[in-house]
């Protein structure tokens, strides 16, 4: 059954041979001094694209770097250095990729202003706080990138796959929140090209494998390739446990978020004209935004409204549209 499958979706004569993935994905091998030129200066050039998209917030201009970034060529090169149970240097190379592209988001955030809310920015903010649908959505793209290395025919998905999975942008974020001094945000973004990262590696693997570029390393090291394979597994575990951790906190954090505003419209019902605009959850606290021509109901009702709904102990702050900022307390406080 499984070859069945692995037959149409990997059918013998579109396969590429083992010297060719190895001449594609490998910079150690053939002309070295030209690949490993291309690469440096194609990485370099969409770290700075990337960033300057990042630092504007534009879309468009991120997809761009993420077109032109070669960082996915050695990170596949692990996957199949991994197969076959050899050295290629790549993860070497990875690595000082990854430095690299941090590097240049820490110099390019020197342009920010010194009280730039790095969360407003929705290239930051979205890169920040990964969760399991993005393991999900970079494990399937890995696939997708790994089939389209081994098969002839559909080469031309590859700039898609570049787009579906998100490496260089999120090291740019890295180092733009690391030379704002936002430690944590950094650590989201570094998370997010992680799992992406050991996606990438993982499926690389498995289709490697399963098309057989492996076969004679395995009959000569059974026991080196179960190691890898579990080192593997226990790395995607490590991914794995904090982002479901993500995921479930923040599915919590919006249904509290829900619930705020909704106690916030019952606490404004009877204000003429009052609105509740939007309710933020940030560092913690719940930002509710009003707008209302009068006078804001006792704020002390509106704690007593939320408890039960939401934690105790979370502060909350109202935000009027007349630029009126209150510290309503904490609930249950």
């Amino acid at each position: 059954m499984i070859s069945k499958v692995r037959g149409h979706v990997l059918p013998a004569s579109q396969r590429r041979s083992l010297h060719e993935l190895t001449q594609d994905l490998l910079l150690s091998s053939g002309d070295t001094t030209s690949k490993r030129s291309a690469f440096w200066t194609m990485l370099t050039l969409s770290a700075v694209i990337a960033a300057g998209g990042v630092l504007t917030d534009s879309t468009a201009t991120v997809i761009g770097a993420m077109i032109i970034a070669p960082l996915s060529t050695p990170i596949m090169g692990i996957a199949l250095g991994s197969v076959q149970r050899r050295r290629t240097g790549s993860a070497m190379v990875v690595l000082l990729a990854c430095l690299l592209v941090i590097a240049v988001g820490m110099v390019m955030s020197v342009a920010l202003p010194s009280d730039y809310d790095l969360l407003s920015n929705s290239q930051i903010s979205s890169r920040t706080s990964p969760g399991l649908m993005d393991l999900i959505a970079a494990l399937a793209t890995g696939l997708a990138g790994a089939v389209a290395l081994a098969r002839r025919d559909v080469a031309a998905v590859l700039p898609g796959v570049a787009i579906a999975i998100s490496l260089v942008p999120p090291l740019v974020v890295a180092g733009v929140c690391l030379g704002k001094l936002s430690g944590w945000l950094a650590l989201g973004a570094l998370a997010l090209f992680v799992s992406n990262l050991f996606s990438l590696v993982f499926a690389g693997m498995v289709v490697f494998a399963s098309l057989g570029y492996g076969t004679e390393a395995d009959k000569a090291a059974r026991r080196p390739a179960r190691r890898a394979y579990a080192a593997m597994a226990l790395l995607f575990v490590v991914v794995l446990v904090p982002l479901t951790a993500n995921t479930v906190a923040t599915l919590l954090l919006n249904a509290w978020t829900g619930r705020t505003k909704d106690v916030a419209e019952q606490w404004l019902a009877d204000e003429p004209d009052a609105s509740v605009t939007s309710v933020d959850a940030k560092s913690r606290t719940m930002y509710i935004h009003v707008r209302t021509p009068g006078e804001l109901p006792p704020v002390e009702s509106l704690l007593d409204r939320l408890e039960g709904r939401i934690p105790d102990g979370i502060p909350v702050v109202v935000d009027a549209s007349r630029g009126r900022r209150i510290d309503a307390g904490k609930v249950g406080g």
